[in-house]
């Protein structure tokens, strides 16, 4: 792999972050997948060590990670990001937010940080990427958001009270 300048690897940073401000305006999760990553991308999301989603090729990250996960209730929420850390060997990282609908009362978002390790190959696609978030910290996010009525009730029942039963398990089995 040949090494990519910095300025073609914050480019390639810079059209994953239009198209996600872009998703979370339509909720349309896979307009982008076929511009932005190799058809033999893997792209692994680690769930706090109960669910690990690793799609392998562009099909199945529209199937699972964009297509699967982000149709369960997201809508409102937004996915800012808060830096763009380019390293060798074509790697970047970015640290962005899992933010829900509204604001607290004191007028600050709710919101949880994420981070991703992206690779991107020689024609500036991402080949490799690996998402991790505190999923403790997100469940306590959506539980906030259910107290103040912004919590989607469609992603309660699909996401939230499936991971926390996971999380559950999890944490009975090991005691």
């Amino acid at each position: 792999m040949t090494g990519l300048s910095e300025e073609v690897l914050r480019a390639t940073a810079d059209r994953l972050i239009a198209a996600h401000q872009e998703a979370s305006r339509s909720n349309d999760w896979l307009f982008f997948v076929d511009e932005l990553y190799a058809r033999d991308c893997i792209y692994t999301c680690e769930y706090a060590g109960v669910m690990n989603v690793t799609a392998n090729g562009i099909d199945e990250i529209k199937a699972t990670h964009y297509g699967r996960d982000m149709q369960v209730g997201w809508e409102g929420w937004t996915f800012p990001y808060e830096g763009v850390y380019v390293g060798s060997d074509n790697r970047l990282i970015t640290h962005w937010l899992n933010r829900g609908p509204g604001l607290r009362p004191d007028g600050s978002h709710y919101q949880t940080p994420g981070i991703s390790f992206i690779t991107v190959n020689d024609q500036a696609r991402i080949c490799r990427q690996f998402d991790m978030f505190d999923l403790a910290h997100q469940m306590k996010l959506c539980d906030e958001l259910e107290d103040a009525g912004l919590l989607s009730p469609r992603l309660k029942e699909l996401w939230v009270i499936p991971m926390k039963e996971k999380l559950e398990r999890q944490l009975a089995n090991n005691r």
